[in-house]
């Protein structure tokens, strides 16, 4: 730009030698338009070079949103393909869990109708039991407890006091219980003796546990001699320790001195009973 006023000083003061004062007063005019025109053209030379600077400052944060925006973009991406397999892993494990709910629902119901033949069953024993033995006889009680049906039998229709023989009213009255354990042979039949807690020691026995045992062993002798099958039949004395009510009056005490039939499915062939249900479960799936 210097160089360009030299030139048109130089030029001036040539032309001012050589030219008259109008041509010369002409050519300062024209000199004058010029240098207009050159700031003019300097000043939108800085605006346009501002405006580039502040173009390109733009421009590179426009970049750097840009890359935001694309690691953003990678970010939910990924997100989404998690998700995606998470969603899918949800869905497929509760499909699992439906179907295993569905499975444990069929066995529920399977053991449950297991349960229901096995106190059908225990129903109609009860019935046979009625029957035969006769439901106005108060020394003699039927009932079911848990699904197990329970025959108590007072202890002066089978013993007399202080003995283990069974009187002949007791071979009558086991007779009936007899006919019902043989009709149900998947069964068991444990015969629980009971004493009230009066001490009670005569050679051979030494106390209420001898004594109880060696009635229950006379009441099965019993049933075996009624035809019972001796695999079905299970002794066990239980002494005074099991009272149904206190020991503390004689009416009490014959309450307590009892002997109980208890009439029971064999715990194999019950869990065989629920093992076939189990079986049919599996080849119905």
């Amino acid at each position: 730009m210097k160089k360009t006023i030299l030139l048109s000083i130089c030029a001036m003061l040539v032309l001012t030698a050589c030219v008259s004062k109008k041509d010369y007063l002409a050519l300062q005019e024209k000199q004058k338009e010029t240098q207009d025109l050159l700031n003019t053209a300097t000043v939108k030379l800085n605006a346009c070079l501002s405006d580039q600077a502040a173009a390109n400052a733009r421009l590179e944060g426009l970049k750097e949103q840009l890359a935001d925006m694309r690691r953003s973009n990678e970010a939910l991406i990924k997100s989404s393909q998690d998700l995606t397999e998470l969603t899918s892993k949800g869905a497929e494990n509760l499909e699992k869990s439906l179907e295993s709910l569905k499975e444990r629902d069929l066995k529920i119901t399977r053991l449950q109708d297991a349960l229901t033949r096995k106190d059908s069953v225990t129903l109609a024993i009860v019935t046979s039991l009625k029957k035969e033995v006769g439901i106005n006889d108060p020394d003699i009680e039927v009932n079911v407890e848990k699904g197990v049906v329970f025959i108590s039998i007072a202890d002066k229709l089978l013993f007399k006091s202080g003995s283990y023989n069974v009187t002949d009213r007791a071979n009558e009255v086991l007779g009936k219980v007899a006919k019902v354990i043989n009709s149900k042979p998947n069964f068991e039949a444990m015969v629980e003796s009971h004493t009230d807690n009066v001490s009670y020691s005569k050679p051979p026995l030494l106390d209420n546990w001898d004594l109880s045992v060696k009635r229950a062993t006379s009441v099965v002798r019993v049933l075996e001699s009624l035809g019972v099958n001796s695999q079905q039949l299970i002794a066990a004395g239980r002494s005074s320790y099991v009272p149904l009510v206190e020991n503390d009056t004689a009416e009490n005490r014959a309450k307590n001195r009892r002997t109980r039939i208890v009439v029971l499915p064999k715990i194999d062939q019950f869990y065989e009973m629920i093992e076939e249900e189990m079986k049919n479960l599996s080849a119905g799936n």
